[in-house]
């Protein structure tokens, strides 16, 4: 998600609400747990109970079609909650949750969140505008894949990424934990040999470099310009 689309954590300080022993009683049924990298926090049909906030790593939510090939819905970072719909009446999970990386969540059940909500209004509006936002951002990408060719959608997801999850250095931008080029494929509903032919021209035009640990994003302006040539 790009940062300005993160207005919905505005005024309220999710880690408090998950996590803090300040909320008590409420949170005796919360817990924290670690994934490793690959780990997969649920999978498709498993009981839709339990809602998750990220502290520390990052997930990926997508869905599998018939034929296998994997569909990828979401990449969340530190902060960010998933497996909201349980909350409005989600029986069993229709996606799966895989840890990119090592990751530590919050895991607080349905019934609990529930109860909080009635307790705390922030937090019920917090649920409607992250579930507005999801809606926002998927049909964001639906319109992408119509009206822009693949080069575009990967080049706009290298830059929102760099928004959401890059570090500057000096005049640069890295990327850690980077995405492998399949995976890229599969959030710009793409091929790999094109991910991976447009990154080669990126690199050869000294724009970026990588390697799989990281993307280094040497001139940010030219790469938004790539998007116009």
């Amino acid at each position: 998600m790009d940062k300005q689309q993160l207005w919905y954590l505005e005024n309220i300080d999710v880690g408090d609400i998950f996590c803090d022993t300040k909320m008590g009683e409420h949170m005796e049924h919360s817990s924290m747990k670690s994934f490793k990298k690959n780990d997969y926090v649920y999978f498709p049909d498993d009981s839709s109970d339990k809602i998750f906030f990220i502290a520390e790593g990052s997930i990926k939510v997508g869905s599998m079609n018939d034929q296998g090939k994997e569909i990828t819905k979401a990449i969340l970072g530190k902060g960010e909650v998933f497996g909201e719909l349980s909350i409005i009446g989600e029986s069993s999970r229709r996606d799966f949750a895989v840890a990119m990386e090592n990751t530590n969540v919050c895991i607080v059940s349905t019934e609990q969140m529930k109860t909080l909500i009635k307790d705390h209004n922030a937090l019920s509006l917090f649920f409607m505008k992250l579930m507005g936002s999801k809606v926002l951002e998927m049909e964001k990408r639906l319109e992408s894949l119509v009206f822009k060719d693949s080069k575009t959608r990967i080049l706009e997801f290298i830059v929102d990424q760099v928004g959401t999850r890059g570090q500057q250095v000096g005049y640069e931008w890295v990327i850690r934990n980077q995405l492998t080029h399949q995976e890229m494929a599969n959030i710009c509903a793409t091929s790999r040999q094109t991910v991976t032919t447009l990154l080669n021209e990126l690199r050869n035009k000294n724009i970026i470099t990588f390697d799989r640990r990281r993307m280094l994003i040497r001139d940010l302006e030219k790469l938004k310009a790539e998007m116009n040539v």
